[in-house]
């Protein structure tokens, strides 16, 4: 297995089904901090889902489809990034991130974005990264300035969650945007 460096006392590092027990605990830390924006923290309740969920990225990684990385920080599961789709054939794909409070500070969501569009643009070829969050989400927003995207647009009351239709604002970056790291 990898790791990279994303500060002093954090690293990204593939997820995988076999971490399910300490990506449900990392879930249940993160739950009430992420569910405001997302519904994806509903979808890992117990340890059979937390593992379909793994399993979910481990086949879309098999596929070339998405792929799935924590964030440790000081060796604790903390947060991460992922690659929410993936299509060498369309050369799009789409990431996202999530944290606990614990994960938050220090720049790591940044830090992580930032490689997954250096290895889609750089390692890959893609031509469009794209982000996907609610416009009332200011941090997620923040993310996506921070790396140089570039705000497409929005799609009014696009998706309900917890009774409630969301704005969702869609960024992108292009690759002759991007300046690859060195």
């Amino acid at each position: 297995m990898f790791a990279v460096p994303l500060a002093e006392n954090a690293e990204l590092r593939p997820l995988e089904p076999w971490q399910a027990p300490e990506f449900l605990e990392h879930i249940d830390r993160a739950r009430a901090h992420t569910d405001p924006w997302i519904p994806w923290a509903t979808f890992s309740t117990d340890l059979d889902s937390a593992r379909a969920t793994l399993q979910r990225y481990a086949d879309r990684h098999n596929g070339d489809s998405g792929r799935i990385y924590g964030i440790w920080r000081d060796g604790t599961l903390v947060g991460g990034v992922m690659f929410v789709s993936f299509s060498t054939r369309t050369g799009v794909c789409e990431i996202g991130a999530w944290t606990e409070p614990a994960g938050e500070g220090g720049g790591l969501i940044t830090a992580a974005v930032r490689l997954l569009l250096d290895h889609a643009f750089t390692t890959r070829g893609l031509h469009r990264a794209e982000w996907w969050c609610s416009s009332a989400n200011a941090r997620s927003r923040a993310v996506a300035q921070r790396v140089g995207m570039k705000l497409d647009g929005t799609l009014r009351e696009w998706f309900l969650h917890n009774g409630v239709r969301h704005d969702k604002e869609i960024w992108s970056m292009l690759a002759p945007e991007w300046k690859p790291l060195a």
